[in-house]
């Protein structure tokens, strides 16, 4: 049987995943979605309680609206701003349905490769198929041949940890029963009662962090501030740009979120320590953590500590497949240098499509989320816009598939950890992003956090996976 007769296996249920998976019908391919979860948009409904900072306009895929006009379902309201949760029950849930059968929930792909070839193998490679392996949730076990794999599965199951190295920081893992990598519900009454009344740090530099310090500062605030209070930790500096774009961001919703965490600190609700690194996680007498810094400093004590320093991608599956992988970003080599927070400070995303998606295996495409390995800020449209290439060129429509178009927001992609964490990042021209000055403790008032902004700030922290970067997040959102 000609692999060209297998169907197209697409790894995740998600935003991106779903859209491909409308695009390989509308183009008559069959596709196979294997979703780890029980039901669509799994990863998206673990951050139900967090508002996307894109609107309906802009998180619903053309193919996978056409997919859907017949079925009856209400296009929401082109200029509301979705929740998680909306977006999961009011598009992903329904995509995936009209998608029938084509979806399995609770199906886990545990490995891809050639069937009958592991990754050292060059005979007849790329004529045979794909095989993945899958586990389902009752433990059953199967193999299933594929014509290419789409690899849609997003990063949210691996946050990056509280260490400044890239490594959990020692006594970070004794102390997971305080330490969280998500942004919290506080509208969930258990989780509430966590945060109110503590001393709580929150970790990272992006929307994610941003979210949570304003969420924070809203307990503080409900509770008449009695002991509610946030040490935001950064492991660069403060400057005017900090906060984002504010009210020069083309995605209002984002622009507002900084402006938000900024409130959070003017008022007094969070303070900051600048360019810490995290070390070591200790517990005092009390039992209370106790932050220590590459540079010596040990910061009082907190009782709960959130971690939003962005995530990665899990390539553990993918060993057998010959990928062709930046060596900084785990991104697509020819993605890499579009998307590198290294290099890029407040542009945007060149567009892009099967070309710098395409690896050395022929066939397979990591797409969405994943694609970007651990570079931040991803938009659900530039998803929506990869898997439209991709399927086109497995249609054999080079041309479409080539004819790649899109125009994201400003202030989109911007300069990430790598670049402020250098002193030759100073501003000099405007073109650039702002060094880390020395570490200190500082409480920020209105002047501080109105300094002029010549650049973008880096969004290194997410909550979530694609546009999927809620107003807290990392796509999209």
């Amino acid at each position: 049987m000609s692999a060209q007769q297998y169907p197209v296996v697409v790894i995740g249920a998600g935003p991106v995943g779903l859209a491909a998976a409308a695009h390989l019908t509308e183009r008559g391919i069959e596709p196979l979605v294997l979703e780890a979860g029980p039901a669509a948009g799994s990863a998206v409904r673990q951050w139900s309680h967090v508002r996307l900072f894109s609107p309906w306009g802009e998180v619903i895929d053309p193919a996978a609206e056409k997919l859907l006009a017949p079925t009856g379902w209400v296009r929401p309201d082109a200029s509301a701003y979705p929740s998680g949760g909306d977006w999961a029950a009011s598009y992903l849930q329904p995509l995936a349905d009209a998608l029938g059968r084509r979806v399995r929930y609770g199906a886990t792909v545990t490995g891809v490769s050639r069937a009958g070839r592991d990754r050292v193998v060059d005979a007849d490679r790329e004529n045979q198929p794909f095989t993945v392996h899958v586990r389902y949730a009752d433990g059953r076990e199967e193999r299933t041949l594929a014509r290419a794999v789409i690899d849609a599965s997003g990063t949210w199951t691996a946050p990056g940890p509280a260490g400044g190295d890239g490594l959990p920081a020692l006594g970070e893992q004794a102390a997971a029963d305080r330490i969280a990598y998500r942004v919290p519900d506080l509208a969930d009454p258990a989780v509430r009662a966590r945060y109110a009344g503590k001393r709580t740090a929150v970790i990272g530099s992006g929307a994610s962090a941003f979210t949570a310090l304003a969420h924070l500062a809203d307990l503080a605030r409900a509770d008449g501030g009695e002991g509610t209070h946030a040490t935001w930790i950064l492991r660069r500096g403060i400057s005017g740009n900090t906060f984002g774009g504010g009210q020069a961001d083309q995605l209002p919703a984002r622009g507002a979120l900084g402006l938000a965490a900024k409130a959070a600190v003017e008022q007094g609700y969070a303070d900051a320590v600048t360019g810490f690194r995290t070390q070591a996680v200790e517990r005092d007498g009390d039992g209370r953590l106790v932050l220590a810094g590459e540079d010596g400093r040990r910061l009082e004590p907190v009782d709960e500590v959130i971690v939003l320093t962005g995530f990665r991608p899990d390539l553990s599956f993918l060993s057998e497949l010959r990928l062709g992988l930046d060596e900084r970003l785990q991104a697509p080599v020819a993605l890499a240098p579009l998307i590198d927070p290294n290099v890029h400070s407040c542009g945007t995303v060149y567009p892009h499509g099967h070309r710098e998606l395409s690896h050395p295996e022929p066939g397979v495409y990591l797409v969405g989320m994943k694609s970007y390995g651990r570079a931040p800020t991803f938009l659900a449209m530039t998803g929506y816009e990869q898997v439209r290439s991709v399927v086109a060129a497995l249609a054999g429509d080079t041309e479409s598939a080539d004819r790649v178009e899109l125009t994201l927001p400003e202030t989109g992609v911007c300069g990430g950890a790598g670049l402020f964490d250098t002193p030759e990042a100073a501003e000099t021209d405007g073109a650039g992003c702002c060094a880390a000055p020395a570490p200190e403790t500082v409480q920020l008032t209105a002047a501080t956090a109105a300094a002029p902004a010549t650049a973008e700030a880096a969004q290194t922290g997410q909550s979530a996976p694609a546009d999927q970067t809620p107003a807290g997040g990392r796509c999209g959102a």
